[in-house]
């Protein structure tokens, strides 16, 4: 190998692809998910909750692979990608009684995060029927909210890591290509924000903007193992 490869910005050096031979020669039943697996706890190649990059290993793997660098076992397997082939939300019907009143009438209200719960599908349907946007599947790693008034549900919310580029971000910000790289992770947005239509309380949208700005960093380290 020439010069050392870069992938996702780690560099892979010739030591590294002589190390995944060598792996790969001690495991000749293994397949290439598994070998991905051993690859990423050799390395100790994990996100900062500790999941292993099994993944993004594959994908390195796979380049090698392409490249001549190295030989994969066949593919043993095709899984589904449930990013290509997308179905809508399951319909949850839901009671629409207006409600209109001050906000101090219905507070406290209840935030629950619903991410990786039964509730989610709650939150993505009412997300698919009731924003103008519709649902779409967040890409990496997200929390979801459904927010409550006296039992009743009144809004949802989606919070999505950052996309790698964004122009307008990246120069409002003036931060190099490299500390990017580095700061990516601790950035969120907010992807979904829905009140449900028939709710009509005056200063609940800045109110629960308020509430999230306290509870998305505690829940997104709880949930990925890395603050925002």
């Amino acid at each position: 190998m020439a010069a050392s490869l870069r992938y996702r910005h780690r560099v892979v050096s010739e030591a590294d692809v002589a190390f995944i031979r060598q792996l790969i020669g001690e495991h000749p039943t293994a397949s290439r998910r598994q070998l991905s697996k051993k690859l990423c706890q050799a390395w100790n190649w994990v996100q900062g909750n500790g999941t292993l990059r099994d993944m993004l290993c594959r994908g390195l793997m796979l380049q090698l692979h392409r490249a001549g660098l190295i030989e994969l076992p066949p593919v043993r397997q095709i899984p589904r990608n449930p990013l290509a082939e997308r179905s809508r939300p399951v319909l949850v019907p839901i009671e629409a009684v207006p409600l209109r009143c001050r906000l101090a009438e219905i507070r406290p209200l209840e935030f629950h995060q619903v991410r990786r719960t039964p509730q989610e599908a709650l939150c993505n349907s009412w997300l698919d029927q009731y924003h103008y946007l519709g649902y779409t599947q967040p890409v990496g790693e997200n929390l979801r909210y459904l927010v409550y008034a006296q039992g009743r549900p009144v809004a949802c919310l989606v919070w999505s890591s950052a996309v790698r580029h964004l122009a307008s971000r990246d120069r409002f910000l003036g931060w190099s290509a490299e500390a990017r790289c580095r700061n990516l992770r601790f950035l969120a947005y907010n992807s979904r924000f829905l009140i449900l239509p028939w709710v009509e309380v005056f200063c609940l949208a800045s109110h629960l903007l308020g509430g999230m700005a306290e509870l998305v960093p505690r829940d997104w380290e709880q949930l990925y193992g890395h603050p925002i």
